[in-house]
């Protein structure tokens, strides 16, 4: 989500942690959720193991911060009671890059500029937002809804929740968009794919070939991942290396990519889809 907020005076309450990050080796796809509220907690200790079959290699992260601008707002206590900061933003950039970048070590690994990202939690509408700094847009904000983390339900799901907002914000922090010509419903759609390989999709979340499909969000997502395993595994970071590379045209973008047109895999998605469910797959 990338829509800039209305400005709000900062609350007199407020907390910055600074966390600068060394390289943590994590298992893809990982859940965080630890009941800790320490967010003063070395990074450098590790984020722990999830389900993933694929172990994550060392990305140098960029400086990673959190900023709690009212710590009287009960939002601010259920983040710190749900997660541990540290772990929590450090595992996210960790599985994003891993999904979607070959290797820190591959010569055709070529990484975002991002020098740093600071997780802004603060009273606004809606759930979260990415968006440069005033710096520049090397530097990244994740602006993040403490009313939205207040009202999460049942509180059980605060941990699963909260990372899977934090590392779908995350994917913005350092995933391509073709110069900025890549449809904002691929974009959106990179990122809830990415949160749903790192198994932290809501409980709501349905497969559903209904509409468009660049529709985002969930929606889109759910293709991708048709797509990652119809063609393999690494056609999603094939295709944000392309982003990188390349302006977004659509017929040549996914002709190139995978040898067919778009709305012919929209198709074929909503046929496998039909077949699941007269299977009782779906």
């Amino acid at each position: 989500m990338s829509h800039p907020p209305p400005v709000t005076p900062l609350p007199s309450a407020t907390a910055l942690f600074n966390m600068t990050m060394t390289p943590v080796a994590v298992a893809r796809p990982a859940h965080v959720s630890s009941s800790g509220g320490d967010d003063t907690a070395d990074a450098g200790a590790g984020a722990g193991a999830g389900h993933g079959k694929h172990p994550s290699p060392d990305f140098k992260l960029p400086k990673l911060r959190v900023e709690i601008r009212d710590l009287s707002h009960p939002g601010a206590k259920h983040f710190l009671d749900a997660v541990n900061a540290a772990e929590c933003l450090a595992t996210a950039a960790q599985n994003v890059l891993a999904l979607l970048y070959s290797s820190p070590d591959c010569p055709t690994t070529t990484l975002p500029p991002t020098r740093s990202i600071t997780l802004i939690l603060r009273d606004m509408p809606g759930v979260a937002y990415t968006t440069g700094s005033d710096l520049d847009s090397d530097h990244k904000e994740v602006h993040f809804s403490l009313g939205y983390i207040d009202r999460i339900s049942p509180p059980s799901r605060r941990p699963e929740e909260v990372t899977g907002v934090i590392t779908h914000e995350f994917v913005h922090c350092f995933q391509r968009n073709g110069f900025g010509t890549c449809p904002g419903g691929l974009i959106e759609g990179i990122a809830d794919w990415v949160r749903l390989n790192c198994r932290l999709s809501p409980p709501h979340w349905k497969r559903s070939a209904d509409g468009n499909w660049d529709g985002g969000y969930q929606h889109t997502a759910y293709f991708l991942e048709y797509l990652e395993h119809r063609f393999g595994e690494g056609t999603i970071r094939r295709m944000n290396e392309k982003l990188r590379i390349q302006r977004y045209e659509e017929k040549p973008f996914w002709t190139e990519l995978v040898g067919r047109p778009v709305e012919q895999l929209w198709g074929d998605y909503a046929k496998k889809l039909e077949e699941d469910k007269k299977n009782g797959d779906l």
